[in-house]
């Protein structure tokens, strides 16, 4: 097994009638209140009271430690020929995010059984994308065990939510197509399998607006970041996979190019990562990569009037005879000149060869990079929030709040121009890390990254937290989250 299959949602209209026992299970919401825990009416709800003659008052009573908080469960068996489980949720305050931890509760509850579900935890349209996306991604599992996969949780919805689902699928299937090469193990994933799976997704689609284009060996002479990292691992070397969304007569609308890192396994090169600990997620180091073609191929179905092409930057970054070293000075696309001080370092070497390839050959209207890039984004914000950078306030603002929308966070942070100057090198244009040591890795990374683009209206996603969880959390699995999907999405949606 290596994934398990996404959910399934099904949609019974507002007219039809409510069988219960036509599902393994039914949800019902229970809201907050100043007198206490009450189960919200809805059609659902009065459908399994009537089904099976039950008093949700009295149930509640029963379970004095039930609040009714965002999250919070009671399972209840039933005497059903079919339907054996009640699931009584907390929703809170029906808010955005309490719908959300609702939408995880539930999930992680039926995760891994072949389950329907008639889901009565939705009365309005508003937060439903945010509730199914929870719903689905609390689910996604990726493993090498021999083990059958599961069969996928079916959930029926009541009421109008056509559109809803429709954009959560699109939502889910890009997510789940980047967990899916994230978790990929880096004894199969290098950067030729990235093209071979990247041609393969784009197969899959089966639409005339989306290409892909592999360049390789002495096409990326000019590519001296790529080369320089991807020197590594001469066979089969590095490669910029290009995918492009641009339908019949989309030459004039606005340009989108996302730029993603793809270092298919990091060990630091010479600059040698410490120990297991370390070393062991590197297999999720080309998530940006993931994430900007997870992001392309939903523009088939989202279909906006936005021409979209994302810029995948795959090398590995390993320890052998043809490796970079600390000291070497490399040429970046375009001719500015580079001073290699820690070969750990590397994802911004391939990011700078893109970002300067789409300034000077794409000319995008807007420029997006995204990397697991640095520590310190994950010590700035955890593991919640993309580390955002941008001098274009309103774009920022824009980004922030279609990630807010979405449950897919990232949070505007500083280019402080006094730390400029730790970039300095006295044989290169730049250093390409802080020699000065003013702290802030994150933010000198971004100042480094800013060289490379122009006049663009740029954006840096770091997702060096956000990108990566510990634990089975929330909506996230252990490893890749494919964190900055839902919210490019929802921003070009947006456009």
């Amino acid at each position: 097994m290596k994934t398990a299959t996404p959910p399934i949602f099904r949609i019974s209209g507002a007219k039809s009638a409510i069988s219960c026992n036509d599902t393994d299970a039914v949800a019902v919401a229970a809201e907050l209140t100043e007198a206490g825990p009450l189960v919200l009416k809805s059609p659902i709800a009065q459908a399994v009271a009537d089904e099976f003659a039950l008093d949700f008052t009295t149930i509640l009573s029963q379970w004095p430690e039930f609040t009714a908080k965002a999250g919070e469960l009671i399972e209840v068996p039933l005497a059903g020929t079919r339907c054996k489980r009640l699931f009584i949720i907390g929703v809170g305050s029906q808010s955005s995010a309490d719908l959300r931890k609702a939408g995880v509760t539930l999930g992680r509850k039926v995760k891994g059984k072949s389950l329907t579900v008639l889901n009565g935890l939705l009365s309005s349209p508003e937060s439903a994308v945010v509730h199914l996306n929870a719903l689905a991604l609390s689910q996604y599992v990726w493993s090498k065990k021999s083990e059958k996969k599961p069969a996928p949780c079916t959930f029926i919805l009541h009421g109008n939510f056509e559109k809803q689902v429709k954009y959560s699928q699109t939502l889910i299937e890009a997510v789940w197509l980047a967990r899916d090469l994230i978790h990929e193990t880096s004894d199969e994933k290098n950067p030729a399998w990235m093209a071979t799976a990247t041609k393969a997704a784009v197969k899959k689609k089966n639409s005339a607006a989306l290409t892909v284009e592999v360049l390789s060996g002495a096409a990326l002479n000019k590519f001296g970041g790529l080369r320089a990292v991807g020197g590594s691992q001469p066979n089969p070397g590095p490669r910029l996979i290009q995918v492009t969304y641009a339908p019949r007569g989309s030459a004039h609308w606005p340009h989108v190019v996302l730029v993603g890192k793809g270092i298919t396994y990091d060990t630091g090169g010479y600059s040698l990562k410490r120990g297991w600990e370390e070393m062991a997620p590197m297999k999720t180091d080309m998530s940006g990569a993931a994430v900007v073609m997870a992001t392309t191929l939903a523009m088939a179905e989202v279909q906006p009037k936005v021409r979209v092409t994302a810029l995948m930057m795959c090398a590995a970054n390993l320890i052998s005879g043809t490796a970079q070293r600390p000291s070497d000075v490399i040429t970046q696309y375009g001719g500015t000149t580079v001073e290699v001080l820690d070969t750990d370092a590397e994802g911004r070497l391939v990011l700078a060869d893109g970002l300067a390839y789409a300034d000077l050959e794409l000319i995008p209207d807007y420029l997006v990079d995204v990397a697991t890039l640095t520590g310190a984004a994950r010590v700035g914000l955890g593991r919640q929030y993309a580390a955002m950078y941008s001098r274009d306030t309103a774009l920022a603002t824009r980004i922030h709040e279609a990630g807010k929308r979405i449950g897919d966070n990232a949070w505007h942070m500083p280019l402080v121009d006094e730390y400029a100057e730790a970039l300095h090198s006295d044989i290169a244009d730049y250093a390409h890390i802080d020699r000065k040591k003013f702290g802030g890795g994150s933010i000198t990374a971004a100042l480094f990254l800013e060289k490379f683009v122009g006049k663009r209206r740029w954006v840096h996603l770091d997702i060096a937290g956000s990108g990566r969880s510990d634990s089975d959390s929330g909506e996230n699995v252990k490893g890749g989250t494919a964190s900055g999907v839902r919210l490019l999405i929802d921003w070009i949606a947006s456009l």
